[in-house]
């Protein structure tokens, strides 16, 4: 029962942890020249800008979904006209949900690292190739 106990206290504080690296990144938006702005409109026509890695592989753009909250990317597959923010330059893009190979090779390229998996709980992560309009 003691243990079980533990277990449960150092899951709470897990979740704790992760709840609050995610808050923290949603909060403060980390930009810079490895950053891009995503645009994407959600059934009520409401336009939600996020701030997103900028991955690049074989001369293509891509977004990827890292992190347990990703309205974005939901949006993106909903309706995949989006807007891509670099620098000072705003583009028209076409999202196109990524797999197989193509997923691989980009998740592959861009690996992410243990202490940033565990900081976000592990979640899943899902690609869309940016073509532009």
């Amino acid at each position: 029962m003691k243990a079980a106990k533990i277990i449960g206290i150092l899951l709470l504080v897990y979740v704790g942890i992760v709840t609050l690296f995610e808050s923290l990144l949603g909060y403060f938006q980390p930009g810079g020249d490895y950053t891009m702005v995503i645009t994407t409109t959600n059934a009520d026509g409401e336009t939600n800008p996020r701030v997103l890695a900028k991955l690049e592989s074989n001369g293509q753009l891509y977004a990827a979904a890292n992190h347990w909250p990703r309205a974005w990317y939901h949006q993106a597959l909903e309706n995949p006209n989006v807007q891509i923010t670099i620098g000072e330059e705003t583009k028209d893009y076409i999202a196109v949900p990524v797999s197989g190979a193509e997923h691989e090779r980009v998740d592959s390229e861009h690996a992410l690292g243990p202490v940033f998996r565990v900081l976000t709980g592990f979640p899943p992560r899902y690609f869309v190739r940016l073509d532009p309009q």
